[in-house]
Parts: C-alpha cells; sequence; structure tokens
C-alpha cells in the first residue's frame, strides 16, 4: 500500500515519469549501498534480534510518512528523504530475514517449497495491497495509506515475538567488517552456480524488473484512468505473482529450476512485449498478470538456488549480494526507464525492455544449460550408487 500511495503521489504532483524513477531510486539504492553491511551484520549477530529491530524502525518510517502527509504542507523532495530511510533499513532487514527461513526448515529438502511460500505471502500482499491503496487513496487520500501500513507492523512485531528460535550461539570475530566482505566476494567467484545466478539477476534488475516504474504513466495517460485503476494494475500483477509462488511451492524436489529460469525470462520478455502498446484495459490487465507470474519466478528461484547453494557461515553474506543484486540494480533502472521514456514514451520503453528480457535469456543459455547438465549427471550418477547398492543387498 505504501509503495503504491508513494509513486501515485509523487506522480499525482510532478507528471514525470523521470520523478517516478526517482522515486523508485531513492527507496531502494540505499540498499545496494548497505547491503553489504547488513549482510555481514546477519552472519555476526543474532539474526531473529536484528530483524526485530529492522520491523520496529521500519514501523517508525511509516508513521513518520503518515504524519509528514496528514499534518504537514509537504514535499516530494520530504518524501523522498523518508523513502532513503527505508531503504538503509531494508539493507539490514533483507539478509537476516531471508537467512532466518533456512533456520525455520528442520528437512533441508523443504526449503525450496518453503522458499517460495514464504514469497507467495509477500505476493498475496502485492496482490491485496494495491487493490485497497488504490481505493483508499481515492476516498481517504495517501496519509491514510501509509497510517495503515504503521499499524500493520503491530501484527508483524507480535508475530516475530510469537517464534520460538533457538538460542544464539556467537561466533568469536576477530575478522574485520571489510574483510567479511571481502570474503563474501570470493566466496562467490569460486561458486560461479550462484554467482552467475546473482549476475543474471542483477541484469534483470537493471534492465527489466524497472518497469512497474511506469505503471502510473499507463493509468493515467493510457488508460485514461484514476488511482484505483493504478491500484487494478498493481493487483493483476501481484494476482500473476502469487499464481508464480504457489507454481514454485507445488514443485517436486529435484526439478531443474534454471531450466524454469529461463522459460520464464522469455515469458516475461513476451509479456511486457505484448502489454507495451495494448489499449484494451482488460486485456493489459492479463499480460500485466503474466507479468507477475515472471516477476516472481525470477527473485524465488535465484533466492532459492542461492540459499540451497550457500554455506550456512556464508548465507548472510551472499544474500546480501542477491539483494545489491535485485534491490540496487532496480533504483538505477528505474532513473534509467524514467529518463528513456521522457524521449521514445512509456509503450516503447517497455518494449524494449521485454526485448531485453529475451537478449539477457539469451545470453544466459549456456551457463544456464551447462549446471543444468552438471547436475542432472549428479542425480544419473546419484541413482546409478543407489542401484548398485540395492543390488548388493
Amino acid at each position: 500500500m505504501q509503495r503504491t500511495a508513494v509513486y501515485w503521489l509523487v506522480y499525482s504532483q510532478t507528471h514525470s515519469a523521470f520523478m517516478l524513477g526517482l522515486a523508485a531510486f531513492s527507496t531502494q539504492f540505499p540498499s545496494f549501498v548497505f547491503s553489504p553491511l547488513g549482510g555481514v551484520v546477519s552472519d555476526r549477530y543474532n539474526r531473529y534480534r536484528v530483524t526485530i529491530i529492522t520491523q520496529i524502525a521500519s514501523m517508525i518510517q511509516a508513521a513518520l510518512l503518515a504524519a509528514l502527509v496528514i499534518f504537514t504542507h509537504y514535499t516530494v523532495w520530504e518524501i523522498f528523504a523518508l523513502s532513503i530511510v527505508l531503504g538503509v533499513i531494508n539493507a539490514f532487514d533483507v539478509p537476516s530475514r531471508q537467512s532466518m527461513v533456512n533456520e525455520m526448515v528442520d528437512k533441508k529438502e523443504d526449503l525450496p517449497n518453503a522458499i517460495a511460500l514464504n514469497s507467495s505471502m509477500g505476493k498475496l500482499a502485492w496482490l491485496i495491497g494495491p487493490a485497497i491503496s488504490g481505493i483508499v487513496l481515492e476516498n481517504m487520500g495517501a496519509g491514510t495509506c501509509f497510517l495503515i501500513n504503521a499499524l500493520s507492523y503491530v501484527a508483524v512485531i507480535t508475530s516475530l515475538f510469537l517464534i520460538k528460535f533457538p538460542p544464539f550461539i556467537p561466533h568469536p570475530q576477530s575478522k574485520k567488517v571489510m574483510r567479511e566482505f571481502k570474503e563474501g566476494f570470493v566466496y562467490l567467484k569460486k561458486t560461479p552456480t550462484i554467482g552467475m545466478v546473482i549476475l543474471l539477476l542483477g541484469c534483470v534488475s537493471l534492465f527489466v524488473l524497472p518497469y512497474n516504474t511506469l505503471l502510473p504513466v499507463y493509468a493515467k495517460v493510457i488508460f485514461k484512468g484514476n488511482a484505483s485503476t493504478f491500484g487494478y494494475l498493481n493487483s493483476f500483477i501481484g494476482l500473476g505473482a502469487l499464481t508464480g509462488a504457489v507454481f514454485l511451492a507445488s514443485l517436486k524436489a529435484g526439478v531443474d529450476l534454471k531450466k524454469i529460469l529461463f522459460i520464464n525470462l522469455l515469458v516475461f520478455g513476451a509479456a511486457l512485449a505484448l502489454f507495451s502498446h495494448m489499449t484494451n484495459f482488460p486485456v493489459a490487465l492479463f499480460f500485466a498478470m503474466l507479468a507477475g507470474f515472471a516477476t516472481m519466478s525470477q527473485t524465488t528461484i535465484s533466492n532459492t538456488i542461492i540459499q540451497t547453494k550457500a554455506s550456512s557461515k556464508m548465507r548472510g553474506r551472499v544474500i546480501s549480494y542477491f539483494a545489491m543484486a535485485f534491490f540496487g540494480m532496480q533504483p538505477l533502472g528505474g532513473l534509467l526507464i524514467g529518463t528513456v521514456s521522457q524521449y521514445i514514451g512509456a509503450p516503447n520503453t517497455i518494449l524494449a525492455q521485454g526485448v531485453a528480457a529475451v537478449l539477457i535469456a539469451v545470453i544466459f543459455l549456456p551457463f544456464l544449460r551447462k549446471d543444468s547438465l552438471k547436475e542432472r549427471d549428479k542425480r544419473k550418477l546419484v541413482e546409478l550408487e543407489e542401484t548398485t547398492v540395492n543390488a548388493n543387498r
């Protein structure tokens, strides 16, 4: 709700696609800058306590944003400043909170399904939140959206206090923060299965995922709508993402995730290309839903591969690189997309993003195929060993 309201507020006041890109930049770029430090904090300290602290800080940020809009004559620059604060908080929240999922699952073969189910709850919020936000924006204003978001953290924090985690056992730390950060980078270089997936996600986040930056332009200019129209667009993207989360959560263990990643990149490109110049709103909603499905796959499959392949000692730092690729590249992409759309228009920009998705899929295909063949050979070797053992018995 807060994200939807911020974007709508900025576009309503400025009527500038570039300022929309700047709004995305101000929220997400701080995550890119501080995520390495957030990853080190996640590996050094109690992730459960770090997550509680970041959620309390997020609640305070949302409350300040609500107070600013409701009680003052605000400017967009003040909204940007509070968005930067949220970006810094997220840099510490994401590595700790995502790593906690791994610690909550006893059977590691269930981890991919657990990650997908965890993502599905976020996507359910993505489905419901913008729709509610559109209605609230129309009738009560953006300040009420921000206030509802602030109050929602009471449920989040209460839930965290009700979760029982094993006692935290601190590890003696003799290394400096920057050395630990460098160790994470070296680990990625030596583990191409993880490093290449993060690089792929970074390319997608820079050139493709910022398509949602231009949705207010579609809602207000192309479809001649209002805040509710913007909410529906976001909600159908959320519906597609939720469908994608359920699909990924239902996959059997051992499925080739990299093959699914490649196919979904092609689907992503096709969906954006077909959505880009669509003027029929119901049909456009369908392609928006398809784009949401593919969006979900990129982030969740990447997260799953990273969490299942990374060692426990490096997991926080590896997830911080994941956050840098996902949250850090999107704001830069938002600025790029906002600037380009000023010259060639929103429809042509999103069409170009669809083409970029297909090109990225083709460029990374050799890696995805090579890695998939290696994993298939490993599975065959394991099956052969099991057959031999059974035959000997």
